[in-house]
């Protein structure tokens, strides 16, 4: 069995069994070409990347990350080392950000990542002036979060910046899966087209002027669902850490989820750059 095969069967096992588990993955380190950018939506830019650099690259699952390498402020550019089946970073960290594997072509080398666009992030400001041809290193992915196909229903939750998550979970969802997505934008001109099975119920939610990050409409949208008492319900939701504490609470005592049937993670923390609510 080589080694791509023994994360297939893994990941099939998972996918088989009662809950989630992360799958590991060789972590890689490339150097990829710039192959188009272009927005989706009014908040969102997609970045493709390709090439040579790509083979090998592994995406398997939507919860999973890459990081961009960016270099510093005096124009160094320092990388991970490759040890083994990991990396070894230098210190201090590079400047690197992390995002969701949008979407993964193995055959063709080509892999996107959709980035929330927002005035002074690192990666935001160049993938806005970033042009064909141009190359940037990735490091990743270190591995994935797969979840079991035994759940009745699925909850998912965030807002721009788990918007590219939540779709491609949408897409890979059983056919019969049945559920909610609550995905909260600014406005309508945000909101973009994302494909799921039909027992799944996609609902925008508008801030109406509330800066992102700020006030509870995320909140109380997620709140007002009913969910049929004894199913078993997976519930993934990820946004500004902050207005996150609310819906764990709610997900721990309202619901009385068991800690394994739920992923709630800050993807971002206001006036914190790079915040990894899992570090």
């Amino acid at each position: 069995m080589t080694g791509d095969d023994a994360h297939l069967a893994e990941i099939a096992q998972v996918k088989a069994g009662s809950s989630y588990a992360k799958v590991p993955y060789p972590v890689g380190l490339c150097e990829l070409e710039v192959l188009e950018t272009r927005m989706i939506g009014s908040g969102l830019m997609r970045l493709t990347l390709g090439g040579e650099g790509a083979e090998g690259f592994q995406s398997h699952v939507p919860e999973e990350h890459i990081r961009l390498i960016f270099p510093d402020e005096n124009g160094e550019l320092r990388l991970p080392e490759k040890v083994d089946l990991t990396l070894r970073w230098p210190r201090p960290l590079p400047v690197s950000r992390e995002y969701t594997v949008r979407d993964h072509d193995p055959v063709g080398n080509r892999l996107d990542l959709d980035i929330a666009l927002h005035p002074g992030g690192v990666a935001s400001d160049w993938v806005q002036e970033v042009k064909p041809g141009d190359r940037i290193h990735v490091a990743g992915p270190p591995g994935g979060v797969v979840v079991s196909d035994s759940y009745r229903r699925y909850l998912f939750g965030g807002d721009i910046s788990a918007l590219p998550q939540i779709a491609r979970w949408l897409e890979m969802l059983p056919g019969n899966a049945v559920g909610w997505a609550f995905i909260e934008v600014a406005d309508e001109s945000e909101e973009i087209d994302v494909t799921g099975p039909p027992g799944v119920e996609v609902r925008w939610v508008h801030r109406d002027g509330v800066p992102i990050g700020q006030g509870d409409a995320l909140e109380r949208a997620i709140r007002g669902v009913e969910i049929p008492e004894g199913e078993r319900i997976f519930v993934w939701i990820a946004a500004e850490a902050g207005v996150l504490k609310p819906l764990r609470r709610w997900a721990r005592d309202e619901l009385g989820l068991d800690q394994k049937d739920v992923r709630i993670t800050g993807y971002w923390k206001r006036g914190v750059a790079d915040f990894d609510d899992e570090d």
